[in-house]
């Protein structure tokens, strides 16, 4: 054997024992029941380079998200903002502990959330659709300021729709510089229409146990330039109510004692979830305007344990027929493609676990058609070797020409498939997205081992003086 040709297999050998040494997670983890992996994935001790199941395999929740244009601010653009609301709503999932989250833009107002494993997403969505817009504002005791709103405030059965907005022939009433807001509980709060300080300040917010009422409270945390505004405020409205206002909605609203800067506290009659989402959001940011869910589904575990059983039947079936059809009909040659498949596949399956790629039903079929192409590379260059030995060439000719020959051809199908594949990525959605990765993956690993693995099988052949091959 030739210094080169030991340089090759060394090659093969290292990459294939690299390609097992990073399936072996998959198939230890895969084949634990599905509810000690739920536990292990809550406990986060999930393994960190492995191929992920996605929503129509493992089953989970998606939610279809419209972003409410008419509530954005007049100088944001409409892009800008939707960027934002994307990474906001990211930053809240992740800290609320859903793994291969995939959050992605559907035309020009809508996102789309998957959440595979979620299979109630009732606090997914409050996390989700909460805007948290938190304001602070000073409380006006004294009603006779806009006693016309508060007498047609009496008068009206539901002066506040469902965002906490007040009915505009009320609103109309409130004089210029007052706002009328409402509590937790219901009722009407006058106070100035100005928000000194907002959320956007905050540095940081978390739970504490509980308040003096025994309810969870969450504690928040200013910066250095929202620690000035607070103090400002606090310090010259001593004695006064300070409304902490969060989304259209008043939480609390207590006596300033003293100048407070760097800290406070929002209390009410929070569940230890609610205090927890209240301060994920609170420290995720606020969104941009509010969001709306217009579509969800919910795919149960079950039914994606299905999917992966009818998947992985369809290309077990697929493959096997392919390994015995070119066997049959190829001989020798036959049977070397069909190692190049299988380990077309292993390195495919190896690339998608280094880098925690998300596996998809149509990512499946992606995969089978990448294995079609690098079986149709194989019989380009054995249908070109039985050209070059009926013309009666010597074996090692015949080898040489053969994928010579049929080169061209096999680089020239497969980039421009990687090509339609590369748009695929950058334009589609989710499941289009899914089909692409794996595409392409299966493809660039097929003209490695289409061309490269089985061109070294056929020279070690060689180095046995072999007169003949089996076509």
């Amino acid at each position: 054997m030739s210094n080169k040709l030991a340089v090759k297999w060394g090659l093969i050998i290292a990459i294939l024992l690299g390609a097992v040494y990073l399936i072996y997670p998959n198939y230890k983890w895969y084949s634990k029941p599905l509810a000690e992996r739920e536990k292990l994935d809550t406990l986060g001790e999930r393994p960190k380079r492995m191929l992920n199941l996605g929503l129509d395999l493992r089953g989970g929740s998606s939610l279809l998200l419209e972003l409410d244009v008419s509530k954005l601010q007049s100088n944001e653009p409409l892009h800008e903002a939707m960027q934002r609301a994307i990474e906001i709503i990211r930053n809240r999932i992740d800290q609320y502990g859903v793994a291969e989250t995939s959050i992605t833009k559907q035309g020009d107002k809508w996102i789309m959330v998957q959440l595979p494993g979620v299979s109630n997403p009732q606090r997914a969505e409050e996390l989700i659709g909460k805007t948290a817009m938190l304001e602070f504002h000073i409380v006006k005791t004294d009603q006779s300021i806009a006693q016309a709103a508060f007498s047609k405030l009496e008068d009206t059965a539901n002066p506040f729709d469902d965002d906490g907005n007040l009915a505009p022939e009320i609103a109309a009433l409130v004089p210029e510089g007052y706002q009328i807001m409402r509590s937790k509980e219901g009722s009407p709060v006058l106070v100035d229409a100005v928000a000194e300080v907002t959320g956007a300040d905050l540095e940081d917010a978390r739970v504490v146990m509980m308040d003096e009422n025994g309810y969870p409270a969450v504690t928040f945390r200013f910066n250095t330039e929202g620690a000035q505004k607070f103090g400002k405020l606090t310090g010259s409205n001593l004695q006064k109510q300070l409304a902490i206002v969060l989304d259209n909605t008043v939480q609390s609203a207590p006596v300033i004692q003293s100048r407070i800067s760097r800290e406070g506290r929002i209390t009410g009659h929070f569940t230890p979830e609610e205090a927890r989402s209240l301060a994920i959001v609170l420290k995720a940011g606020a969104l941009p305007a509010p969001v709306h869910v217009i579509e969800k589904k919910t795919i149960g575990p079950t039914l994606g344990e299905d999917s992966i059983k009818s998947g992985l039947s369809a290309s077990g079936i697929a493959l096997l027929l392919i390994l015995v059809f070119m066997a049959i009909y190829y001989k020798a040659a036959g049977f070397i493609a069909d190692i190049a498949l299988l380990l077309n596949f292993v390195l495919t399956v190896a690339i998608m676990s280094y880098f925690s790629a998300t596996l998809t039903l149509p990512g499946i079929a992606g995969m089978i058609l990448s294995l079609a192409m690098a079986i149709d590379a194989n019989v380009l260059i054995i249908e070109r070797m039985r050209e070059e030995k009926r013309a009666g060439r010597p074996v090692y000719e015949i080898i040489n020409l053969g994928y010579d020959k049929a080169w061209s051809a096999i680089f020239d199908s497969n980039i421009t498939t990687i090509i339609v594949g590369a748009c695929l990525l950058q334009f589609g959605t989710g499941p289009v997205k899914g089909f692409a990765v794996t595409l392409i993956i299966g493809l660039l690993v097929s003209l490695f081992t289409a061309v490269f693995v089985t061109r070294a099988i056929y020279e070690l052949i060689l180095t046995s003086n072999t007169k003949e091959i089996s076509l």
